[in-house]
């Protein structure tokens, strides 16, 4: 505890210490590899504006997530008397993560949300890939307009069907379960993956499957081994939006589950850590930056497949 409180109060020197430390690296990485010439300190001086005005602009972009991070270990005193976001003014201290993750069942819902997560996106991967598929291969035209129609079903609000959808997970004894979540999400997942991969497998060239055909392969064995793996940024943008979508999905999870341990993150931290108008501004920041770092990091490490997948979905769909 001694060193991490050293470590906030020294945050923003620590962190300045940290880019001049980098900035020097990526200075000395330069001269090393073209050579300490007037030329090259001429080139460092001249890009010197540009990364200027870059680090600005990533400083407003972080500072929300800055001030998230600060405030976790902020008593309340430093966080409500005249707070300053950017500086401790008192001690910190980590008994708000205390409270969330013992006080809390944050971690049960950090589970229930991986478990809904994981198996909607396996359901969805296997009813909208054979669907997409034949929508943009086997049914000509009409496969364009059927496209657009199930995207349609997307676009209904869950206001209108989050009742007929709770009857039906009575019906089906799975209230109170994440099961119930299970069942339901694909119902808007799979219409928008469908619409997304149709798009992409438009894109890519029916010569290539002709070709397996010929080789022997029969028509499944053509899609799994030939346009399976040349759509591979179409089915990742596919798996990080349907559980990304699952994480933030609010509605069901709440009329669908009452029982505070099934609840999944976007439902169970709210309920849990908002009450009436009294709200744990620190161990709800801690909690929604401790999911956000992970997602963060899948979206930016799949940044170009995502970015493929959505725009050859968008041109070619």
């Amino acid at each position: 505890m001694a060193a991490l409180t050293w470590i906030l109060s020294n945050f923003w020197a620590l962190l300045v210490i940290a880019l001049v430390l980098l900035v020097g690296l990526r200075i000395a990485w330069r001269i090393h590899k073209y050579g300490a010439t007037r030329a090259e300190f001429s080139h460092i001086l001249r890009r010197s504006p540009f990364y200027i005005v870059v680090l600005v602009f990533c400083f407003f972009a972080v500072s929300p997530f800055l001030i998230m991070f600060l405030h976790t270990f902020k008593t309340d005193g430093d966080l409500y008397r005249r707070p300053q976001p950017f500086i401790f003014r008192q001690e910190p201290t980590i008994e708000h993560l205390d409270a969330l993750f013992n006080n809390t069942a944050y971690l049960d819902f950090i589970r229930n949300s991986i478990v809904v997560g994981v198996a909607v996106v396996i359901i969805t991967l296997v009813l909208s890939l054979p669907a997409a598929y034949a929508l943009a291969r086997l049914t000509g035209r009409w496969g364009e307009r059927a496209g657009i129609l199930m995207f349609l079903v997307y676009l209904l609000p869950p206001t209108l069907l989050f009742i007929p959808m709770f009857r039906i997970v009575v019906l089906l004894g799975l209230k109170d379960s994440p099961l119930a979540l299970i069942v339901v999400y694909p119902t808007f997942t799979v219409p928008f993956s469908m619409w997304l991969l149709q798009g992409f497998f438009k894109a890519v060239p029916p010569e290539l499957e002709e070709a397996a055909l010929v080789d022997g392969y029969n028509r499944v064995e053509a899609f799994l081994r030939v346009v399976l793996p040349l759509s591979l940024p179409g089915i990742i943008s596919t798996v990080v939006f349907t559980f990304t979508l699952t994480l933030h999905e609010f509605i069901y999870g709440l009329v669908f589950i009452a029982d505070t341990r099934q609840r999944t993150l976007s439902v169970g931290v709210p309920t849990e850590l908002i009450l009436g108008d009294v709200y744990f501004w620190q161990p709800l920041l801690a909690a929604a930056l401790i999911i956000a770092i992970p997602v963060g990091l899948a979206y930016n490490l799949f940044l170009d497949s995502l970015v493929q997948g959505f725009t050859m979905g968008a041109v070619k769909g």
